[in-house]
Parts: structure tokens; sequence; C-alpha cells
């Protein structure tokens, strides 16, 4: 049976969380640890090979300047399917995983035949994940059979590929709807077969829709996370994507997720950010702690 959100409180916790003292050790290995979960991301229309270089570059080695100890790799390079190859090229040996946009992203309308074969491309084409968008179409008008079986096949299509679902929350209108549709996704990727710790992924938005990543709704999805490891021992992972900028804001979601599902989520396997543009502010402010000064923001490229 469905279980009803109280919707009241799920925003007080949530907002609670923003209220944790950090003491500066810690504040310095939360950052270099919200680094280590980034997914960079270029979802264009003028996306090209050479840009989609670049931003492996600095996937790499977010930071030219030195810094002791060296700061890790982001998690990912998430890219459209045609540009896969290229990432995979300039990542390989690296370390960073490449993750393609598919399913008709960002609207999830397309026929399935079209989505599942976009999956097909991105697979061979070297994605190790892929970042799958659910028919919100479908979902609202309460065809809850139709997501579930396309969840399924496009799960069964990735092959060895993880699999992280995009909700598009901003969409789906509520709470109780936003923990309906996350154990949909979970049940749904678990129908196609078994699944280990971190293959499947559920992950808030496109980052085209606003609004995007919130806390209250991450929180909801955490916690259906955590019910559906206790009932089955399997760590699905979370992906809050769009809206979190700050090093700040990257913070308060570490400590939602510490106090939520515990220690072991708490690494790029289990918990990513899909937020470009929250990179060069935790660069910024790891800079600073070891410098003791702000660097300019010019002192970065473009995520």
């Amino acid at each position: 049976m469905h279980t009803p959100v109280d919707t009241v409180m799920v925003e007080q916790r949530a907002k609670s969380f923003a209220s944790r003292s950090i003491k500066t050790e810690s504040k310095q290995q939360g950052l270099r640890l919200a680094l280590s979960m980034i997914d960079l991301t270029t979802l264009e229309g003028k996306d090209s090979p050479e840009k989609v270089r670049a931003l492996c570059t600095k996937a790499i080695q977010p930071w030219e300047g030195e810094i002791d100890p060296p700061l890790p790799s982001v998690a990912a390079v998430c890219v459209y399917p045609s540009l896969v190859q290229v990432a995979k090229r300039a990542l390989e040996g690296s370390g960073v995983a490449v993750a393609s946009v598919a399913t008709g992203f960002p609207s999830g309308q397309y026929p399935l035949d079209v989505r599942l074969n976009d999956v097909k491309e991105a697979v061979c084409a070297g994605a190790d994940e892929i970042d799958m968008v659910i028919n919100r179409g479908a979902f609202l008008s309460g065809e809850f059979d139709v997501v579930a079986e396309e969840i399924t096949q496009v799960r069964t299509v990735c092959g060895t590929a993880h699999l992280k679902i995009i909700l598009e929350t901003g969409e789906l209108e509520t709470l109780e709807n936003v923990r309906l549709a996350s154990e949909l996704a979970i049940q749904a990727a678990a129908h196609s077969g078994s699944i280990s710790d971190g293959e499947v992924f559920i992950k808030t938005s496109t980052g085209k829709v606003n609004p995007a990543a919130t806390m209250p709704v991450t929180l909801v999805m955490l916690e259906v996370i955590r019910e559906y490891y206790k009932e089955t021992g399997i760590k699905i992972g979370m992906k809050p994507a769009g809206g979190i900028k700050t090093a700040k804001q990257a913070l308060h979601y570490l400590v939602m997720v510490k106090e939520t599902l515990g220690d072991d989520w708490l690494t790029k396997s289990l918990f990513r950010f899909g937020a470009s543009s929250l990179t060069n502010d935790v660069l910024r402010q790891l800079v600073r702690q070891h410098t003791g000064r702000y660097t300019a923001t010019y002192d970065f490229s473009e995520a």
C-alpha cells in the first residue's frame, strides 16, 4: 500500500539539514567528496566534439593549480549519445565514467522503439551509464503499467551499463507523486533482473524544467531508497540534478544523505550531483581553504 507523505514534516526536516554546523576539517572533506560526485554535463544544441573534449579535460583535472593532496576527478561526464565515443576516447584510463542521456531526453515522449534504440546506440558507443527519462504524461495519466514496462525494457537494453531513472520531479506536481514515481522506478528496474548495489539510481530532474532538485523532493526519494534497502538489502543510488549551484548547498545535501541513509551512501557509486555549475564554486571554496584567499572566477575554466 502506498505510504502517504506528510508534506509539512518533509519540508521542516529538509530545512533542518541546512542548519547543521560543519567544522573546517569536515567541510574540506565534504567539499572534496562533493567534487568527486559531480556529473559534468553538456546537453546543448551547440555541443561539439571540441566542447566535449574540453569538458573531459576539466573532469579529469578540475583545477590546474597545485593543491595538496591533489583534488579528485569528478565522477562522470554526461553527453548526448552522438558524442559518447568522443568522451570515451578523451576519458580513457582516467577512471571518469561516460554517461549519456537517452530515451528521448528531455521529454521522454518519443515512440518506445526510438527511445530503446537511443539507449542501444549510446551503450554500443561505450556509455558506462544511461540517464533515462520517464514518460511523465503517462505517469500523470495513471498509466503506471506503461511507465513501469518502459523502465524495465530500458534497463534490459542497458546491459552492463548502470541506469539512472529521471523522474522530472518539477512536473510531478506533488511529493506524493514523487514518492510513487520513485517506488515505481525502483520496482520496475528490479523487475528486469537482479540489481547489485549502485547499478540503478533514481534522479530528480533533467535540468531543463523548473523547479529542478529541491531538498524536500530529494528527501522523499532518499526515504524510498532507505525503505527499499531495509526490505531487500540492495542499495539504490540517488542523483539530485539541477538547481544546486553552491558548495554550501552541496554540503547540506551530503548532511541529508548521511543522516537519512548513512555513511555507505557517501560515495560516487551511490550518490551524484547533476550540477556542472556547482563545480567551480566547490573549487573556489577548496582553493580558499588551501591558500586563505578567494580565487578569481576567471581562474577556473567553464564547466
